[in-house]
């Protein structure tokens, strides 16, 4: 994985469909949960115009203010990099060369009623802290720099 910048940090790209609703979530629960570990970002298969109202009341409730976010195409994200696509469109993603392919099988809210949306908000939080919590393990594993001969010099 090419990792950011050189500083031990993961570039993350969250998709959805449009980018209204899951993606946008994931994008700042990671943002407020794994700064220390990645750098996030989310765009949309086939961006909305804006995010979702239910959205941003729900994410207010945690304290996240998603009124300057809006909906991002991939095409839009130009030539980025990243290490790890998460992907929760539910749809095949074109390959984004260097980056690991994860799939989150997590329904779209933008339909739902307000309950639901905070349901799929709160599975996305869960998701975002297993991730930060599994790039912290690798950011702590032990780099393995070979056995040497096993001789000192003396």
């Amino acid at each position: 994985m090419n990792q950011a910048e050189g500083n031990g940090k993961k570039r993350v790209l969250f998709v959805c469909i449009g980018n209204s609703c899951r993606s946008q979530m994931a994008e700042a629960f990671a943002r407020l949960y794994g700064q220390d570990v990645l750098i996030p970002a989310s765009a949309g298969v086939s961006p909305a115009f804006t995010v979702a109202p239910d959205t941003m009341r729900a994410m207010l409730e945690k304290n996240i203010d998603l009124r300057d976010h809006f909906p991002k195409s991939i095409r839009q994200l130009g030539r980025s990099q990243f290490d790890l696509v998460v992907n929760m469109s539910g749809t095949l993603l074109p390959a984004l060369p260097g980056a690991q392919l994860r799939e989150w099988d997590i329904a779209d809210p933008v339909a739902m009623d307000y309950d639901e949306h905070c349901e799929i908000r709160d599975a996305i939080e869960r998701l975002v802290m297993h991730l930060v919590l599994e790039l912290r393990r690798e950011q702590q594993e032990p780099r393995f720099k070979g056995q040497g001969s096993g001789r000192f010099a003396l």
